[in-house]
């Protein structure tokens, strides 16, 4: 193989360093993603169903830091019994817009 013969493809732009230095964190996502679609797709999600998601995870984290804490019982049963209510709360606004119905045509 002969060095003379390697063809590059690479091709330098030059960039004003200014215009880097006042760009935020996340546009800088936004230029170095390779498909930049990946950074603007979204899903709509109602919010009582993501108040529903966050309420199961938290319950779930108190009840395993609870349950974790078991050697302390003014520790581990307060987290228990509120893990229990935020994921029943959490289970509760899943759940609600699929059994209540806006009937308000």
């Amino acid at each position: 193989m002969q060095v003379n013969k390697i063809i590059s493809n690479y091709t330098f732009t030059a960039q004003n360093n200014q215009s880097t230095k006042n760009k935020s964190f996340l546009d800088n996502f936004q230029t170095r993603v390779r498909n930049s679609a990946d950074m603007n797709d979204t899903i709509v999600v109602p919010r009582t169903i993501f108040k529903g998601y966050l309420g199961i995870m938290t319950g779930t984290t108190l009840l395993t830091v609870g349950s974790l804490l078991s050697k302390h019982p003014k520790i581990s049963k307060p987290l228990g019994v509120l893990g229990a209510l935020t994921s029943f709360y959490g289970t509760w606004a899943f759940v609600r817009p699929y059994i209540i119905k806006n009937n308000q045509n």
